[in-house]
């Protein structure tokens, strides 16, 4: 049975390691198709026919134009890693410019399993809106891996890129995926 995974990433540093991600979740049987916030697209610039070429799939990182047809197959999970402050804020407070943080936003709606990871350090997470859209994202459904069991932020100019917990994210839409598929 083919699942299509929409892997969205904002820009942060774990964004460069996408294509191991990509390779480790088409391991675990995913379909992969990588969408970008446009900062993390030009962050991967050099990179998004490789990028599009390992998924199998475009690379996108803006809406489509009315009328023109999907390039992607329909998602059965969506996981958001990394996501930014701001695409956490963005989301919570349905801010869609960004075609990620649209999808991700209408699939609430739609009822699709979403997953998300921040990537924040910790002044960040010290302004009061975080934790607001942090706990908006949860109340609608989303499975943030965030805290305990999570991310946990880094001091401001102490980030570990390497020690990003992505194969955590990508449990998390396994585990989100076999939910899904036994309410089915």
């Amino acid at each position: 049975m083919t699942r299509t995974l929409y892997l969205f990433c904002s820009a942060a540093p774990p964004v460069f390691d996408v294509a191991r991600v990509i390779e480790d979740a088409q391991a675990r049987g995913w379909d992969v198709c990588l969408g970008l916030t446009p900062t993390a697209a030009r962050w991967l610039e050099p990179n998004l026919e490789g990028l599009a070429a390992l998924s199998g799939h475009p690379v996108r990182y803006e809406y489509k134009t009315p009328g023109q047809p999907d390039v992607w197959p329909r998602a059965d999970v969506v996981l958001l890693a990394p996501a930014t402050f701001n695409t956490i804020n963005e989301w919570a407070l349905g801010l869609t410019s960004k075609f990620v943080v649209g999808v991700v936003a209408e699939g609430i709606g739609k009822g699709i399993p979403l997953v998300a990871m921040p990537c924040v350090n910790a002044a960040y997470v010290q302004h009061p809106q975080f934790n607001r859209s942090v706990e908006i994202l949860r109340d609608a459904g989303v499975t943030v891996l965030y805290g305990e069991g999570g991310f946990v932020p880094n001091q401001p100019g102490q980030g570990r890129p390497k020690e990003y917990p992505w194969a955590l994210s990508l449990e998390a839409a396994d585990n989100a995926w076999r939910a899904q598929t036994a309410r089915s």
